[in-house]
């Protein structure tokens, strides 16, 4: 992919919590954020096994619906006690019989399904968030940037930021959940900036870095 200036970027979704995060990320950098759920722009269903697959899935039917160079986000929390599940499938377990998603109603899953499984302590409830962005073009183009960060799942859930799952995921090397962090805490990252806590934010990191020109640390 060729490495024109981005001044202008969809985000393919219609994740409130996910354009609201990119665009606090985009925004230092000068990069003008919109939104495939603010353009009307058609949900493409997402059948892959990776995370890798659906984002591209949903940045290709963005950039070629559009004709603007898009940005999507396929993330998912993966659970060591549950052989990586929920994974690719972690809004799945949020749907609701009549379409709509709670996440309460996630965690939950989650939580009954540790249970199940014994696991009540730390060492036993270890996971990690991933996120892959991909970033294509109308021309067919793509570029994955992927980032994780490792934690630990608590219960019952704490604190009311963020969103998804949040509330019961506490990285390590810190005592707050995602859920209880601000935004700029929970992502740990600006331009500039070495290091960075949130999987969306290392991922965003890379794209930054070597899509966006920002110098690496």
């Amino acid at each position: 992919m060729a490495n024109p200036h981005l001044s202008k970027i969809l985000v393919a979704s219609h994740n409130d919590g996910k354009i609201s995060e990119i665009r606090d990320l985009c925004g230092p950098l000068g990069v003008e954020v919109t939104s495939a759920k603010e353009l009307g722009l058609p949900e493409p269903e997402e059948t892959g096994d990776t995370f890798e697959l659906n984002a591209a899935t949903k940045a290709l039917a963005a950039a070629r619906a559009s004709g603007l160079i898009a940005l999507s986000d396929d993330s998912g929390l993966v659970v060591d006690a549950l052989d990586g599940a929920p994974g690719v499938y972690t809004a799945d377990w949020a749907t609701l019989p009549d379409g709509s998603r709670s996440f309460e109603v996630a965690m939950q899953k989650v939580e009954d399904a540790l249970q199940a499984r014994g696991a009540v302590g730390d060492a036993q409830r270890t996971g990690r968030f991933v996120s892959v962005l991909c970033l294509a073009t109308p021309e067919g183009e793509t570029c994955f940037y992927r980032g994780e960060v490792s934690g630990v799942l608590v219960w019952p859930p704490r604190g009311s930021l963020g969103f998804g799952y949040d509330p019961v995921f506490r990285p390590d090397g810190h005592s707050l959940t995602f859920g209880e962090m601000p935004a700029e805490e929970k992502h740990g990252w600006k331009p500039g900036q070495a290091t960075a806590l949130s999987h969306r934010a290392r991922a965003f990191k890379l794209f930054a870095e070597q899509r966006l020109g920002v110098p690496t640390p």
